[in-house]
Protein backbone atom coordinates (compact mmCIF):
# COMPACT_ATOMS: atom_id res chain seq x y z
CA UNK A 1 0.00 0.00 0.00
CA UNK A 2 1.22 3.50 -0.75
CA UNK A 3 1.47 5.86 2.22
CA UNK A 4 -1.62 7.91 3.09
CA UNK A 5 -1.75 11.59 2.23
CA UNK A 6 -0.70 14.05 4.92
CA UNK A 7 -3.36 14.95 7.52
CA UNK A 8 -3.69 18.52 6.28
CA UNK A 9 -4.72 17.23 2.85
CA UNK A 10 -7.47 15.00 4.22
CA UNK A 11 -11.05 16.28 4.29
CA UNK A 12 -13.19 15.67 7.34
CA UNK A 13 -15.80 12.94 7.42
CA UNK A 14 -18.61 15.45 7.77
CA UNK A 15 -17.46 17.40 4.72
CA UNK A 16 -17.23 14.25 2.61
CA UNK A 17 -20.63 13.03 3.75
CA UNK A 18 -22.20 16.40 3.02
CA UNK A 19 -20.62 16.30 -0.43
CA UNK A 20 -21.79 12.83 -1.40
CA UNK A 21 -25.00 11.86 0.32
CA UNK A 22 -27.42 14.62 -0.73
CA UNK A 23 -26.90 13.36 -4.28
CA UNK A 24 -28.02 9.90 -3.20
CA UNK A 25 -31.11 11.30 -1.50
CA UNK A 26 -31.12 8.69 1.25
CA UNK A 27 -28.60 9.89 3.82
CA UNK A 28 -30.24 9.98 7.29
CA UNK A 29 -33.65 9.64 5.62
CA UNK A 30 -34.98 6.93 7.97
CA UNK A 31 -36.02 8.34 11.33
CA UNK A 32 -35.24 6.39 14.50
CA UNK A 33 -38.06 6.62 17.10
CA UNK A 34 -37.13 7.38 20.69
CA UNK A 35 -39.39 4.58 21.83
CA UNK A 36 -39.31 0.87 22.62
CA UNK A 37 -36.58 -1.60 21.71
CA UNK A 38 -38.76 -3.31 19.09
CA UNK A 39 -39.71 -0.10 17.29
CA UNK A 40 -36.06 0.91 17.17
CA UNK A 41 -35.09 -2.55 15.92
CA UNK A 42 -37.68 -2.28 13.14
CA UNK A 43 -36.38 1.16 12.16
CA UNK A 44 -32.77 -0.05 12.01
CA UNK A 45 -33.68 -3.25 10.12
CA UNK A 46 -33.23 -3.13 6.37
CA UNK A 47 -29.61 -2.54 5.35
CA UNK A 48 -28.70 -6.10 6.37
CA UNK A 49 -31.32 -7.50 3.99
CA UNK A 50 -30.09 -5.37 1.10
CA UNK A 51 -26.63 -6.80 1.75
CA UNK A 52 -27.92 -10.36 2.26
CA UNK A 53 -29.44 -10.59 -1.23
CA UNK A 54 -25.91 -10.55 -2.62
CA UNK A 55 -25.25 -13.75 -0.68
CA UNK A 56 -28.04 -15.64 -2.44
CA UNK A 57 -27.59 -14.37 -6.00
CA UNK A 58 -27.45 -16.63 -9.12
CA UNK A 59 -23.70 -17.07 -8.66
CA UNK A 60 -24.45 -18.91 -5.42
CA UNK A 61 -26.91 -21.08 -7.31
CA UNK A 62 -24.30 -22.09 -9.88
CA UNK A 63 -21.63 -22.97 -7.32
CA UNK A 64 -24.15 -24.64 -4.98
CA UNK A 65 -25.64 -26.85 -7.69
CA UNK A 66 -22.22 -27.80 -9.04
CA UNK A 67 -20.85 -28.52 -5.57
CA UNK A 68 -23.88 -30.48 -4.37
CA UNK A 69 -24.17 -32.66 -7.47
CA UNK A 70 -20.43 -33.40 -7.65
CA UNK A 71 -19.54 -33.82 -3.97
CA UNK A 72 -22.83 -34.33 -2.15
CA UNK A 73 -22.94 -32.68 1.26
CA UNK A 74 -19.17 -32.30 1.69
CA UNK A 75 -19.06 -28.58 0.80
CA UNK A 76 -21.86 -27.66 3.22
CA UNK A 77 -19.26 -26.65 5.82
CA UNK A 78 -17.80 -24.15 3.32
CA UNK A 79 -21.18 -22.44 2.96
CA UNK A 80 -21.61 -22.12 6.72
CA UNK A 81 -18.06 -20.89 7.34
CA UNK A 82 -18.31 -18.42 4.44
CA UNK A 83 -21.55 -16.96 5.80
CA UNK A 84 -20.10 -16.65 9.31
CA UNK A 85 -17.13 -14.80 7.82
CA UNK A 86 -19.58 -12.59 5.97
CA UNK A 87 -21.40 -11.73 9.21
CA UNK A 88 -18.13 -10.75 10.87
CA UNK A 89 -16.89 -8.62 7.97
CA UNK A 90 -20.26 -6.94 7.41
CA UNK A 91 -20.30 -6.00 11.08
CA UNK A 92 -16.93 -4.29 10.58
CA UNK A 93 -18.27 -2.50 7.49
CA UNK A 94 -21.31 -1.26 9.42
CA UNK A 95 -19.08 -0.05 12.29
CA UNK A 96 -16.92 1.89 9.84
CA UNK A 97 -19.91 3.66 8.31
CA UNK A 98 -21.60 4.42 11.62
CA UNK A 99 -18.50 5.71 13.45
CA UNK A 100 -16.78 7.69 10.69
CA UNK A 101 -19.74 8.79 8.57
CA UNK A 102 -17.85 7.45 5.54
CA UNK A 103 -18.38 4.36 3.45
CA UNK A 104 -15.40 2.11 2.73
CA UNK A 105 -14.69 3.72 -0.65
CA UNK A 106 -14.70 7.23 0.84
CA UNK A 107 -12.51 6.11 3.73
CA UNK A 108 -10.00 4.58 1.30
CA UNK A 109 -9.96 7.80 -0.69
CA UNK A 110 -9.33 9.75 2.49
CA UNK A 111 -6.59 7.51 3.86
CA UNK A 112 -4.63 6.18 0.87
CA UNK A 113 -2.54 7.75 -1.86
CA UNK A 114 -3.68 8.13 -5.47
CA UNK A 115 -2.02 4.96 -6.77
CA UNK A 116 -3.60 2.73 -4.13
CA UNK A 117 -7.00 4.37 -4.52
CA UNK A 118 -7.04 3.82 -8.27
CA UNK A 119 -5.95 0.19 -7.91
CA UNK A 120 -8.60 -0.55 -5.28
CA UNK A 121 -11.27 1.20 -7.36
CA UNK A 122 -10.47 -0.70 -10.57
CA UNK A 123 -10.37 -4.04 -8.76
CA UNK A 124 -13.71 -3.33 -7.11
CA UNK A 125 -15.23 -2.33 -10.45
CA UNK A 126 -14.01 -5.64 -11.87
CA UNK A 127 -15.73 -7.47 -9.02
CA UNK A 128 -18.96 -5.54 -9.62
CA UNK A 129 -18.90 -6.43 -13.32
CA UNK A 130 -18.37 -10.11 -12.41
CA UNK A 131 -21.30 -9.92 -10.00
CA UNK A 132 -23.52 -8.14 -12.53
CA UNK A 133 -22.75 -10.84 -15.08
CA UNK A 134 -23.98 -13.52 -12.68
CA UNK A 135 -27.13 -11.59 -11.82
CA UNK A 136 -28.06 -10.77 -15.41
CA UNK A 137 -27.45 -14.30 -16.64
CA UNK A 138 -29.26 -15.88 -13.70
CA UNK A 139 -32.35 -13.73 -14.16
CA UNK A 140 -32.26 -14.34 -17.93
CA UNK A 141 -32.16 -18.11 -17.36
CA UNK A 142 -35.14 -17.80 -14.99
CA UNK A 143 -37.13 -15.83 -17.61
CA UNK A 144 -36.34 -18.52 -20.18
CA UNK A 145 -37.44 -21.30 -17.85
CA UNK A 146 -40.68 -19.56 -16.85
CA UNK A 147 -41.72 -17.86 -20.08
CA UNK A 148 -39.59 -19.38 -22.84
CA UNK A 149 -37.76 -16.13 -23.56
CA UNK A 150 -34.47 -16.21 -25.45
CA UNK A 151 -31.46 -15.79 -23.15
CA UNK A 152 -30.24 -12.65 -24.93
CA UNK A 153 -33.69 -11.04 -24.64
CA UNK A 154 -33.80 -12.00 -20.97
CA UNK A 155 -30.44 -10.31 -20.34
CA UNK A 156 -31.65 -7.12 -22.02
CA UNK A 157 -34.96 -7.08 -20.12
CA UNK A 158 -33.24 -7.66 -16.77
CA UNK A 159 -30.76 -4.86 -17.45
CA UNK A 160 -33.52 -2.38 -18.26
CA UNK A 161 -35.99 -3.48 -15.59
CA UNK A 162 -33.57 -3.00 -12.69
CA UNK A 163 -33.21 0.68 -13.63
CA UNK A 164 -36.96 1.14 -13.27
CA UNK A 165 -37.04 -0.54 -9.86
CA UNK A 166 -34.18 1.61 -8.59
CA UNK A 167 -36.43 4.58 -9.25
CA UNK A 168 -38.23 3.48 -6.08
CA UNK A 169 -35.30 4.89 -4.13
CA UNK A 170 -36.45 8.38 -5.10
CA UNK A 171 -39.76 7.64 -3.35
CA UNK A 172 -38.06 6.60 -0.13
CA UNK A 173 -35.35 4.17 0.83
CA UNK A 174 -37.75 2.10 2.95
CA UNK A 175 -39.88 1.27 -0.10
CA UNK A 176 -36.85 -0.18 -1.84
CA UNK A 177 -36.00 -2.19 1.28
CA UNK A 178 -39.59 -3.48 1.49
CA UNK A 179 -39.44 -4.73 -2.12
CA UNK A 180 -36.14 -6.51 -1.52
CA UNK A 181 -37.34 -8.16 1.70
CA UNK A 182 -40.57 -9.28 -0.01
CA UNK A 183 -38.61 -11.04 -2.75
CA UNK A 184 -36.34 -12.64 -0.13
CA UNK A 185 -39.44 -14.08 1.55
CA UNK A 186 -40.51 -15.54 -1.80
CA UNK A 187 -37.09 -17.18 -2.22
CA UNK A 188 -37.19 -18.61 1.30
CA UNK A 189 -40.71 -20.04 0.90
CA UNK A 190 -39.79 -21.68 -2.41
CA UNK A 191 -36.85 -23.48 -0.83
CA UNK A 192 -38.84 -24.58 2.21
CA UNK A 193 -41.18 -26.40 -0.17
CA UNK A 194 -38.29 -27.80 -2.26
CA UNK A 195 -36.51 -29.21 0.80
CA UNK A 196 -39.75 -30.69 2.11
CA UNK A 197 -40.04 -32.55 -1.21
CA UNK A 198 -36.36 -33.58 -1.38
CA UNK A 199 -36.11 -34.68 2.29
CA UNK A 200 -32.29 -34.71 2.63
CA UNK A 201 -31.13 -37.24 5.28
CA UNK A 202 -30.29 -35.52 8.56
CA UNK A 203 -27.21 -37.68 9.24
CA UNK A 204 -25.66 -36.75 5.89
CA UNK A 205 -26.43 -33.07 6.44
CA UNK A 206 -24.78 -33.08 9.87
CA UNK A 207 -21.75 -34.90 8.44
CA UNK A 208 -21.47 -32.24 5.74
CA UNK A 209 -21.11 -29.55 8.41
CA UNK A 210 -17.73 -31.03 9.44
CA UNK A 211 -14.80 -29.34 7.57
CA UNK A 212 -12.56 -31.70 5.59
CA UNK A 213 -8.92 -31.43 4.49
CA UNK A 214 -9.83 -32.77 1.05
CA UNK A 215 -11.56 -29.45 0.33
CA UNK A 216 -8.09 -27.90 0.12
CA UNK A 217 -6.20 -30.88 -1.35
CA UNK A 218 -8.66 -31.70 -4.16
CA UNK A 219 -8.19 -29.06 -6.93
CA UNK A 220 -11.74 -29.42 -8.29
CA UNK A 221 -13.30 -29.20 -4.85
CA UNK A 222 -11.07 -26.25 -3.96
CA UNK A 223 -12.11 -24.40 -7.14
CA UNK A 224 -15.79 -24.79 -6.22
CA UNK A 225 -15.10 -23.99 -2.55
CA UNK A 226 -13.41 -20.71 -3.47
CA UNK A 227 -16.24 -20.01 -5.88
CA UNK A 228 -18.67 -20.48 -2.98
CA UNK A 229 -16.50 -18.19 -0.85
CA UNK A 230 -16.49 -15.49 -3.54
CA UNK A 231 -20.22 -15.86 -4.10
CA UNK A 232 -20.88 -15.51 -0.38
CA UNK A 233 -18.39 -12.94 1.00
CA UNK A 234 -18.90 -10.51 -1.87
CA UNK A 235 -16.31 -7.69 -1.79
CA UNK A 236 -18.55 -4.93 -3.11
CA UNK A 237 -21.14 -5.69 -0.40
CA UNK A 238 -18.66 -4.37 2.16
CA UNK A 239 -18.71 -1.01 0.36
CA UNK A 240 -22.51 -1.15 0.07
CA UNK A 241 -23.16 -1.89 3.74
CA UNK A 242 -20.80 0.78 5.04
CA UNK A 243 -22.83 3.28 3.02
CA UNK A 244 -26.46 2.26 3.54
CA UNK A 245 -26.19 2.02 7.34
CA UNK A 246 -25.95 5.80 7.14
CA UNK A 247 -29.54 6.01 5.88
CA UNK A 248 -30.56 5.80 9.55
CA UNK A 249 -30.90 9.12 11.38
CA UNK A 250 -29.34 8.03 14.68
CA UNK A 251 -27.71 10.35 17.21
CA UNK A 252 -24.07 11.07 16.29
CA UNK A 253 -22.99 10.90 19.94
CA UNK A 254 -20.89 8.05 21.34
CA UNK A 255 -24.00 6.52 22.92
CA UNK A 256 -25.96 6.91 19.68
CA UNK A 257 -23.21 5.23 17.68
CA UNK A 258 -23.02 2.32 20.13
CA UNK A 259 -26.78 1.83 19.88
CA UNK A 260 -26.65 2.02 16.07
CA UNK A 261 -23.85 -0.58 15.97
CA UNK A 262 -25.80 -2.89 18.26
CA UNK A 263 -28.93 -2.75 16.11
CA UNK A 264 -26.91 -3.02 12.89
CA UNK A 265 -25.31 -6.21 14.24
CA UNK A 266 -28.73 -7.72 14.98
CA UNK A 267 -29.92 -6.71 11.51
CA UNK A 268 -27.02 -8.36 9.70
CA UNK A 269 -27.08 -11.55 11.81
CA UNK A 270 -30.80 -12.11 11.17
CA UNK A 271 -30.55 -11.27 7.46
CA UNK A 272 -27.48 -13.43 6.82
CA UNK A 273 -29.02 -16.33 8.76
CA UNK A 274 -31.69 -16.33 6.05
CA UNK A 275 -28.91 -16.23 3.46
CA UNK A 276 -27.27 -19.28 5.09
CA UNK A 277 -30.57 -21.14 4.81
CA UNK A 278 -30.98 -20.31 1.12
CA UNK A 279 -27.38 -21.10 0.19
CA UNK A 280 -27.41 -24.36 2.13
CA UNK A 281 -30.76 -25.26 0.60
CA UNK A 282 -29.35 -24.96 -2.93
CA UNK A 283 -26.52 -27.36 -2.12
CA UNK A 284 -28.77 -29.71 -0.13
CA UNK A 285 -31.27 -29.84 -2.97
CA UNK A 286 -28.55 -30.70 -5.48
CA UNK A 287 -26.94 -33.27 -3.18
CA UNK A 288 -30.16 -35.07 -2.20
CA UNK A 289 -31.69 -34.97 -5.68
CA UNK A 290 -28.79 -35.32 -8.13
CA UNK A 291 -25.73 -36.65 -6.28
CA UNK A 292 -27.78 -39.31 -4.49
CA UNK A 293 -29.09 -40.50 -7.88
CA UNK A 294 -25.59 -40.74 -9.34
CA UNK A 295 -25.92 -37.53 -11.40
CA UNK A 296 -22.60 -35.98 -10.36
CA UNK A 297 -22.11 -33.61 -13.30
CA UNK A 298 -25.19 -31.41 -13.02
CA UNK A 299 -23.55 -27.98 -13.21
CA UNK A 300 -26.12 -25.97 -15.16
CA UNK A 301 -29.07 -24.13 -13.62
CA UNK A 302 -31.20 -24.96 -16.64
CA UNK A 303 -30.20 -28.61 -16.44
CA UNK A 304 -31.09 -28.69 -12.75
CA UNK A 305 -34.50 -27.21 -13.55
CA UNK A 306 -35.20 -29.91 -16.15
CA UNK A 307 -34.19 -32.71 -13.76
CA UNK A 308 -35.98 -31.52 -10.62
CA UNK A 309 -39.52 -32.46 -11.66
CA UNK A 310 -38.77 -36.11 -12.59
CA UNK A 311 -36.40 -36.45 -9.62
CA UNK A 312 -38.89 -35.15 -7.04
CA UNK A 313 -42.01 -36.38 -8.80
CA UNK A 314 -43.86 -33.06 -8.43
CA UNK A 315 -44.54 -30.84 -11.43
CA UNK A 316 -44.35 -27.63 -9.38
CA UNK A 317 -40.77 -28.34 -8.23
CA UNK A 318 -39.14 -26.87 -11.32
CA UNK A 319 -41.46 -23.86 -11.34
CA UNK A 320 -40.70 -23.00 -7.71
CA UNK A 321 -37.00 -23.32 -8.49
CA UNK A 322 -37.29 -20.88 -11.41
CA UNK A 323 -39.43 -18.39 -9.45
CA UNK A 324 -36.85 -18.31 -6.65
CA UNK A 325 -34.07 -17.84 -9.22
CA UNK A 326 -35.87 -14.90 -10.84
CA UNK A 327 -36.43 -13.22 -7.48
CA UNK A 328 -32.78 -13.84 -6.58
CA UNK A 329 -31.40 -12.39 -9.82
CA UNK A 330 -33.66 -9.36 -9.65
CA UNK A 331 -32.81 -8.58 -6.02
CA UNK A 332 -29.07 -8.93 -6.51
CA UNK A 333 -29.18 -6.75 -9.63
CA UNK A 334 -30.74 -3.90 -7.64
CA UNK A 335 -28.17 -3.99 -4.84
CA UNK A 336 -25.26 -4.59 -7.25
CA UNK A 337 -26.17 -1.44 -9.16
CA UNK A 338 -26.36 0.51 -5.90
CA UNK A 339 -22.93 -0.77 -4.90
CA UNK A 340 -21.48 0.33 -8.23
CA UNK A 341 -22.80 3.83 -7.70
CA UNK A 342 -21.37 3.99 -4.17
CA UNK A 343 -17.95 2.67 -5.20
CA UNK A 344 -17.54 5.06 -8.13
CA UNK A 345 -18.59 8.10 -6.11
CA UNK A 346 -16.49 7.13 -3.11
CA UNK A 347 -13.24 6.47 -4.96
CA UNK A 348 -13.41 9.02 -7.80
CA UNK A 349 -15.98 11.68 -6.81
CA UNK A 350 -17.37 11.61 -10.35
CA UNK A 351 -20.49 13.80 -10.56
CA UNK A 352 -22.61 11.89 -13.06
CA UNK A 353 -26.43 11.93 -12.82
CA UNK A 354 -27.70 8.87 -10.96
CA UNK A 355 -29.50 7.35 -13.97
CA UNK A 356 -26.41 7.77 -16.16
CA UNK A 357 -24.26 5.95 -13.60
CA UNK A 358 -26.76 3.11 -13.39
CA UNK A 359 -27.05 2.85 -17.15
CA UNK A 360 -23.28 2.64 -17.63
CA UNK A 361 -22.97 0.01 -14.89
CA UNK A 362 -25.65 -2.10 -16.57
CA UNK A 363 -24.15 -1.77 -20.05
CA UNK A 364 -20.67 -2.78 -18.89
CA UNK A 365 -22.08 -6.06 -17.59
CA UNK A 366 -24.66 -6.57 -20.35
CA UNK A 367 -22.19 -6.54 -23.23
CA UNK A 368 -20.15 -9.61 -22.16
CA UNK A 369 -23.30 -11.35 -20.89
CA UNK A 370 -25.03 -10.91 -24.25
CA UNK A 371 -21.92 -12.12 -26.08
CA UNK A 372 -21.63 -15.29 -24.01
CA UNK A 373 -25.31 -16.29 -24.12
CA UNK A 374 -25.46 -15.59 -27.87
CA UNK A 375 -22.23 -17.41 -28.74
CA UNK A 376 -22.25 -20.29 -26.26
CA UNK A 377 -25.79 -20.62 -24.93
CA UNK A 378 -26.73 -22.02 -21.53
CA UNK A 379 -23.54 -24.10 -21.12
CA UNK A 380 -21.31 -21.08 -21.59
CA UNK A 381 -23.55 -18.99 -19.34
CA UNK A 382 -23.20 -21.52 -16.51
CA UNK A 383 -19.41 -21.64 -16.81
CA UNK A 384 -19.33 -17.85 -16.79
CA UNK A 385 -21.46 -17.85 -13.63
CA UNK A 386 -18.95 -20.05 -11.79
CA UNK A 387 -15.93 -18.15 -13.14
CA UNK A 388 -17.47 -14.83 -12.06
CA UNK A 389 -17.66 -16.09 -8.46
CA UNK A 390 -13.99 -17.11 -8.51
CA UNK A 391 -13.13 -13.60 -9.78
CA UNK A 392 -15.07 -12.19 -6.82
CA UNK A 393 -13.09 -14.33 -4.41
CA UNK A 394 -9.76 -13.28 -5.94
CA UNK A 395 -10.72 -9.63 -5.45
CA UNK A 396 -11.95 -10.14 -1.89
CA UNK A 397 -8.60 -9.56 -0.06
CA UNK A 398 -8.33 -6.13 -1.72
CA UNK A 399 -11.56 -5.10 0.00
CA UNK A 400 -11.03 -6.93 3.28
CA UNK A 401 -7.50 -5.65 3.94
CA UNK A 402 -8.46 -1.93 3.86
CA UNK A 403 -11.57 -2.65 5.92
CA UNK A 404 -9.63 -4.47 8.65
CA UNK A 405 -6.85 -1.89 8.64
CA UNK A 406 -9.23 1.09 8.83
CA UNK A 407 -11.51 -0.35 11.52
CA UNK A 408 -8.44 -1.22 13.60
CA UNK A 409 -6.99 2.28 13.36
CA UNK A 410 -7.55 4.58 16.40
CA UNK A 411 -6.81 7.52 14.10
CA UNK A 412 -9.79 6.55 11.96
CA UNK A 413 -12.17 4.98 14.51
CA UNK A 414 -11.09 6.63 17.76
CA UNK A 415 -12.32 4.74 20.82
CA UNK A 416 -14.34 2.45 18.53
CA UNK A 417 -11.27 0.86 16.92
CA UNK A 418 -11.18 -2.95 16.89
CA UNK A 419 -10.19 -4.51 20.21
CA UNK A 420 -7.39 -7.12 20.46
CA UNK A 421 -9.70 -10.14 19.95
CA UNK A 422 -11.61 -8.59 17.04
CA UNK A 423 -8.38 -7.49 15.43
CA UNK A 424 -6.84 -10.97 15.80
CA UNK A 425 -9.86 -12.65 14.22
CA UNK A 426 -10.00 -10.05 11.43
CA UNK A 427 -6.33 -10.40 10.49
CA UNK A 428 -6.50 -14.21 10.69
CA UNK A 429 -9.48 -14.13 8.36
CA UNK A 430 -7.61 -11.84 5.96
CA UNK A 431 -4.59 -14.17 5.96
CA UNK A 432 -6.87 -17.15 5.31
CA UNK A 433 -8.49 -15.47 2.31
CA UNK A 434 -5.13 -14.50 0.84
CA UNK A 435 -3.79 -18.02 1.40
CA UNK A 436 -6.76 -19.74 -0.24
CA UNK A 437 -6.56 -17.46 -3.24
CA UNK A 438 -2.85 -18.14 -3.52
CA UNK A 439 -3.49 -21.90 -3.54
CA UNK A 440 -6.11 -21.44 -6.26
CA UNK A 441 -3.82 -19.32 -8.44
CA UNK A 442 -1.00 -21.83 -8.12
CA UNK A 443 -3.36 -24.63 -9.08
CA UNK A 444 -4.66 -22.70 -12.10
CA UNK A 445 -1.11 -21.95 -13.27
Amino acid sequence: MTPPPPPEAVATADALSADFFPRRGAHRSVRIPAASFWRKLFAFSGPGYLVAVGYMDPGNWATGIAGGSAFGYRLLSVIVVANLMAMFLQRLAARLGIVTGLDLAQACRQRYGAGTRILLWLLCELAIVACDLAELIGAAIALKLLFGLDLALGVALTGIEVLLVLGLQARGFRKLEALVVSLMVVIGLCFIVELALAQPPLAAVLDGLVPRTEIVTDPTMLYLAIGILGATVMPHNLYLHSSIVQTRDFQRTDAGKREAMRFATIDIVVALTLAIFVNASILLLAASTFHAAGMTEVVGIEEAYRLLTPALGVSAAGTLFAVALLASGHNASVTGTMAGQIVMEGFTRFRWPARARRLVARLVAMVPALFVVTAYGEAGATQLLILSQVVLSLQLPFAVYPLVRLTGSPECMGKFANGPLTAAVAWAMTACLIGLNGVLLLGMM
